[in-house]
């Protein structure tokens, strides 16, 4: 009888162990899935200039795609970088002119190959843009590394961008842990100076970056900064950059300045969301664009007065 008992015992725990073993075989499977998509999934929308909701014409004018055709172009880099990802106007392989640079310094596990839309964008209104796929961005090394590349090749008489870079005209972006990568690429790293002005997105707020190492100083920055982040989701509000964190790194930082938070944004969406006033912001900074220059300056600048921003603050003049 007890023989007969456990050797049916042994069929159903066989049997229990089979379904369990293929029930963590699909959980796996379906993991696995998921992180292939996450993997092609882009991280800004490819159409995002068309569905963006903007406030003011300054706003609307420049997340509109701008009218230059634009080329790619993918480089091999050194670890942990793998590779260069840089987006370029057509038009300059067969002009004489320099075009001012953007760095992009990605987030956590979100590399520069995600941000085509992104980087095809500020490209068509004539910069020269380059990320790269560093996982650990936040130290701003990898800012250098990239940038440290594009003056060799502005110098190479065999490169497609020889002379090309207006070196007088660089800035640099970045969101989430690329936020903060930003602030030690301006601040502490060794092309600190190359630098004439910033944006951060969603950067990740003083104290857990510098407990994560992006050991950056606030109060060294020099150039101008422009600050967004969101005001949805937990993981926004509560642990990247909470309001009175961002308040707090804002008056940190000496000299010309902006901020705003984006209503209804969470962290994903502040990558592109405010994009029309970081492209004008840059062709502003780096172009001299006076009509770009209207969102930020004047008697009543269009961020203040712009319905889809709150807690916006303005320090230029």
């Amino acid at each position: 009888m007890i023989a007969s008992l456990l050797k049916k015992a042994g069929r159903i725990t066989g049997k229990a162990f089979r379904i369990a073993a293929l029930s963590v075989a699909s959980i796996l499977a379906l993991i696995a899935a998921l992180l292939f998509l996450m993997s092609i999934r882009p991280a800004v929308p490819r159409k995002y200039t068309d569905t963006v909701k903007t406030g003011g014409s300054v706003e609307a004018r420049y997340l509109k795609t701008g009218s230059l055709k634009v080329k790619r172009k993918k480089i091999p880099a050194p670890e942990p970088l793998k590779t260069f990802e840089i987006y370029y106007p057509l038009e300059m392989r067969s002009g004489n002119g320099k075009y001012p640079v953007v760095l992009f310094l990605n987030g956590t596990g979100i590399p520069a190959s995600k941000y085509k839309a992104l980087f095809r964008h500020l490209a068509s209104w004539g910069f020269i843009v380059a990320g790269n796929e560093d996982p650990g961005t936040g130290t701003g090394a990898s800012a250098d590394l990239t940038l440290q590349y594009l003056l060799q090749q502005n110098a190479d008489p065999d490169s497609v961008f020889f002379e090309k870079l207006d070196t007088d005209n660089i800035g640099i972006s970045g969101h989430s842990q690329g936020g903060a990568g930003v602030f030690s690429a301006i601040s502490v790293c060794e092309y600190r100076s190359l630098y004439k002005t910033a944006v951060a997105l969603s950067p990740t707020h003083e104290e857990t970056a510098h407990a994560l190492g992006w050991n950056y100083e606030l109060d060294k920055i020099s150039v101008p900064v422009l600050m967004f982040s969101g005001t949805e989701g937990d993981f926004e509000t509560q642990l990247v950059l909470p309001f009175e964190k961002m308040t707090e790194m804002y008056h940190k930082i000496p000299g010309r300045k902006a901020m705003a938070r984006r209503t209804g944004a969470e962290h994903g969406e502040t990558l592109y969301n405010a994009d029309g006033y970081v492209t004008a912001w840059f062709m502003w900074q780096l172009k001299g664009d006076a009509e770009a220059g209207e969102a930020f300056t004047g008697n009543s600048p269009e961020l203040l007065r712009n319905t889809l921003y709150q807690d916006q603050q303005v320090n230029i003049e």
